[in-house]
């Protein structure tokens, strides 16, 4: 058991460890409204990823079910992420002063990162691709019992939650360091990078429809 709960948690780890979208949002959030925003946006985010834990532990993922809606997830979530990154441009351009780092607890601001990462990552169809190519590569474990597919999935939350406090508490630390007017412009440079993202995943997706 303790064997398959440590392969779970170097699965949740691995998937969530690539600086993607969810990843520079975390960063941005931590940045501007403090550690608490930043470990909603991850627990969001960690939470989905367990759910597709859980699907690809019940055989869900055989069945293409998921799969086949890839391209209207890939929509939504490509259109969320362009959203995402207007609203951080938006937030740039009102800044009529530097901005500042907020350690202060923001229990709106937590709710709605948490709301938002988890949605993201549940309209990424790749997490779960991901998710199936891991797990194969580790080791199926349809041949355990079943409360051993779920004791993999608590690995996953486990692995993932432990990535997105590193990176939260990194943030955060690397905040102190800088200056208002740098972690202002980190707004500019996120908003822009989210913004193409997101269209890019759209767009491309969309094109796959039309043709």
């Amino acid at each position: 058991m303790l064997a398959l709960l440590l392969k779970g948690i170097g699965i949740g780890f691995a998937v969530a460890a690539p600086v993607g979208p969810i990843g520079l949002l975390c960063i941005r959030r931590t940045l501007k409204h403090g550690r608490l925003t930043g470990l909603a946006s991850g627990l969001g985010a960690a939470i989905a990823d367990s759910i597709y834990g859980i699907m690809v532990a019940a055989g869900l993922a055989i069945t293409g079910l998921l799969v086949s809606y890839a391209t209207a997830l890939q929509i939504f979530g490509g259109l969320l992420i362009a959203f995402l990154g207007i609203k951080s441009l938006k937030s740039f351009m009102a800044a009529k002063t530097p901005v500042k780092a907020v350690t202060a607890p923001d229990t709106g601001n937590a709710a709605k990162a948490f709301a938002s990462t988890f949605a993201l990552t549940l309209s990424n169809p790749m997490t779960i691709l991901a998710f199936i190519a891991l797990i194969s590569a580790i080791g199926p474990s349809g041949a355990c019992p079943s409360s051993s597919a779920y004791i993999l999935v608590l690995g996953v939350f486990i692995g993932s939650s432990l990535w997105w406090i590193i990176l939260v508490n990194m943030a955060a630390f690397t905040a102190t360091k800088l200056t208002g007017k740098i972690t202002g412009y980190f707004d500019l440079l996120s908003g822009l990078v989210l913004l193409i993202w997101g269209l890019w995943i759209a767009g491309g997706a969309a094109y796959e429809i039309s043709i």
